[in-house]
């Protein structure tokens, strides 16, 4: 197992390729001159001593090193060992509404931007606990499994947009049956379900769902993203706004945040509601909600004992340049003197 701890460091490897087809042009235009200026043979004579093969040699060294030099900079680490690690915490799911009514602007940037940015703080502020990822508007969609590896859920909590589910619509009733069926109902570590959401869902089917998912021990936390005044939906191509989104009467869609509709869902199910629109008070509540829920053990396997490599590729990159500058573009003579190739005659 290993990993790369400045990845972007990599990007300098496209220079490898760069300075082949340089040499490369080089020597052909070399060869191009010597043809102008006289016979090839002749020249060869001229210079005895000039090796054909040292000159690719020397740019196979210095190619090596600098690749060696760049592997270094990155720096390598190789885990050594498995281990299993016993925690405690209980697990969280997110699930986000990506529905087109999240692309509104009544708070900055976005209400989908705000509700990744929410997430991204509660994620920062957690401790062992373990984190899984839903996506719904029509439907919902698993995104992340249950893990304890938080980059990754952040990396994968950056991809959420309305197009990654066809069917449109707020059915926050999918979202909490996906959660409900996604959990281990053997496994004992507490639940919660964490929804982000304008709650412009119209239907009584959430809070049926809520009652069901609370028989199972899932706790459902609510966070309302938008204003009571609403907003309008953008339609952009390419960050223009070309256009807003417009009902079958052809009139402007104004899209406004629906908390009692939060409230009972998250009573339904033992849970609470928080004003998404403030980040600090999120991170509070949610802090607060955590502190009062049993923290369960479970294991964790895991990676452990990442060594950094980088001081291998640096000395084998350093030894061949120093390597190169003893190597001379004249032929070598002991190989010479074997007449390998029958230049003697």
């Amino acid at each position: 197992m290993y990993e790369l701890e400045e990845k972007w460091y990599l990007y300098f490897l496209f220079v490898i390729p760069a300075m082949t087809l340089l040499f490369l042009y080089i020597q052909f235009w070399k060869r191009k001159k010597q043809r102008e200026f006289g016979d090839l043979d002749l020249i060869k004579k001229l210079s005895p001593e000039k090796s054909a093969f040292k000159p690719a040699l020397k740019l196979g060294v210095i190619l090596l090193a600098l690749t060696c030099l760049i592997i270094g900079l990155v720096n390598p680490k190789i885990g050594t060992k498995l281990e299993t690690v016993k925690r405690e915490g209980i697990d969280i799911i997110f699930a986000i509404d990506v529905s087109k009514s999240m692309l509104a602007e009544d708070v900055v940037p976005s209400r989908l931007e705000k509700s990744k940015q929410l997430v991204s703080q509660i994620i920062n502020n957690l401790g062992s606990d373990r984190i899984g990822i839903i996506a719904y508007s029509g439907s919902a969609f698993p995104v992340l499994p249950i893990t304890s590896d938080y980059s990754v859920g952040k990396m994968f909590l950056q991809t959420m947009n309305p197009g990654m589910i066809s069917a449109q619509g707020t059915s926050i009733d999918q979202a909490i049956n996906l959660a409900t069926t996604w959990i281990d109902k053997k496994d004992k570590t507490n639940k919660l379900l964490i929804i982000i959401t304008d709650g412009e869902d119209h239907s009584n089917a959430a809070t049926d769902a809520a009652e069901e998912a609370k028989k199972v021990g899932l706790k459902i936390m609510t966070i309302g993203v938008g204003t009571e005044k609403g907003g309008t939906i953008p339609l952009k191509r390419n960050g223009v706004v070309e256009s807003f989104q417009r009902d079958q009467n052809g009139e402007v869609v104004i899209t406004k945040r629906n908390a009692e509709v939060l409230k009972t869902i998250a009573k339904s199910a033992s849970g609470g509601y928080v004003d998404g629109n403030s980040t600090r008070e999120v991170i509070d509540y949610v802090k607060h909600a955590l502190d009062n829920i049993q923290k369960t053990e479970f294991e964790s396997t895991q990676m452990a004992d990442f060594k950094s490599q980088f001081q291998w590729f640096l000395g084998f990159g350093f030894f061949l340049l120093l390597l190169d500058v003893f190597l001379l573009e004249k032929k070598t003579k002991w190989v010479k003197k074997m007449n390998l190739f029958n230049e003697k005659e």
